[in-house]
This record gives C-alpha cells, structure tokens and sequence, in this order.
C-alpha cells in the first residue's frame, strides 16, 4: 500500500490541485440551493396571503 502513496507523490497527482476551485464552487452552488428549497416554500405560502388580501380588496373596489 505505501508503494502506491509513493507513487502517486511521484507523479504529482496526489499533489494535483487543479480543479480545486471548480469543486469549492460546485459545493457552495449545492448550499446555495438547499438553502433556496428550504426558504421557498415559506415565502411562497405569505406572498399568497398578501395577493388573496389584494385580490379581495380589489373586489370590493370593483363592485362599488
């Protein structure tokens, strides 16, 4: 097994850091979605309260 650790130093990939980034970026893109999906369907349901309330104001402004 240590001849495969040596190896892989040898040949720099197990120093390789290229596409590092590409991953940190692809990890926090992953939170920044979990998170939306969490938020979202609290939000949804008060923007629904606040356009029932409009649309039945706007009904009583319609029919007087």
């Amino acid at each position: 097994m240590l001849w495969v650790i040596r190896l892989l130093v040898q040949r720099k990939i197990w120093s390789d850091h290229r596409g590092q980034d590409l991953i940190e970026y692809a990890l926090l893109a992953a939170l920044v979605t979990v998170s939306a999906v969490a938020v979202v369907p609290g939000v949804s349901s008060s923007i629904n309260i606040v356009f029932s309330k409009v649309n039945s104001v706007m009904i009583l402004a319609a029919s007087s």
